[in-house]
């Protein structure tokens, strides 16, 4: 199990809620910590956590989780309601960058997530949750670059991976048809091939029934002959005993 799906099922979870997404990520500037909730010092991960109640009306929280080095506990840190976010801060709208802030009504905090790739994707489900969900006043994204908030960017996404998978499964269906047309030829093909010898047998069978008839026509026209040749050489011998 990923750390992340461990954070869903051993924080969130039991409170009736959904993680939409989590980053992994350190401070920019390293802040000191003399003691810790384990009983000494130690190394840590940090996780910022997005998540939303299963219940309706639904909220959403911004909450952070710690799990400590040696232990497989997650330690819910500090937690924030979405409308008590301020300010997003991308850093930089140029390019993709690991680093970003986020200011509260009570708490600023600099970050660097484990890849640009993690903090793209925080912002951009972060931004989307806050256009959904955040009844005040929605917090205010600087500094990101567009392709994480636009509407027509997400849009255009969709459209694209749409398009893609209609021109598989068409290439698909033209495939299948394919071999459906082909089995069909062969199909014909064969039945086409019995047709003809079935003709040919036929013909044969006539042919050969009609030479047949022939040979026995002219037996019966010798026959035939014979007798009359017969009749009338009887007729001759009983004429001339008669004399």
């Amino acid at each position: 199990m990923s750390a992340k799906s461990a954070i869903n099922k051993a924080v969130f979870t039991p409170h009736d809620e959904k993680m939409l997404v989590a980053v992994q990520v350190k401070r920019r500037t390293k802040k000191k910590i003399p003691f810790l909730a384990t009983g000494g010092q130690g190394d840590y991960m940090t996780f910022i956590c997005l998540s939303v109640t299963n219940k309706k009306p639904s909220h959403v929280s911004i909450t952070k989780v710690k799990q400590f080095e040696g232990s497989s506990t997650f330690i819910k840190r500090s937690q924030w309601t979405i409308d008590q976010l301020r300010q997003v801060n991308g850093i930089d709208p140029n390019k993709d960058c690991p680093e970003f802030d986020l200011t509260f009504e009570n708490a600023f905090d600099q970050w660097v997530a484990g890849s640009a790739g993690e903090k793209c994707t925080f912002v951009q489900i972060l931004h989307h949750t806050c256009q959904r969900y955040s009844s005040a006043s929605k917090p205010e994204f600087v500094n990101c670059p567009s392709k994480l908030l636009g509407e027509d960017q997400a849009v255009d996404s969709i459209f694209v991976r749409c398009k893609v998978f209609l021109n598989r499964k068409r290439k698909q269906l033209v495939e299948h048809l394919g071999h459906l047309l082909r089995q069909g030829n062969s199909i014909l093909h064969s039945a086409a091939d019995s047709v003809t010898s079935a003709v040919q047998k036929a013909s044969q069978a006539l042919n050969e029934r009609g030479e047949r008839l022939g040979r026995a026509e002219e037996r019966t026209a010798d026959m035939m002959n014979s007798a009359e040749q017969f009749a009338v050489t009887a007729h001759k011998l009983a004429m001339k005993h008669k004399c």
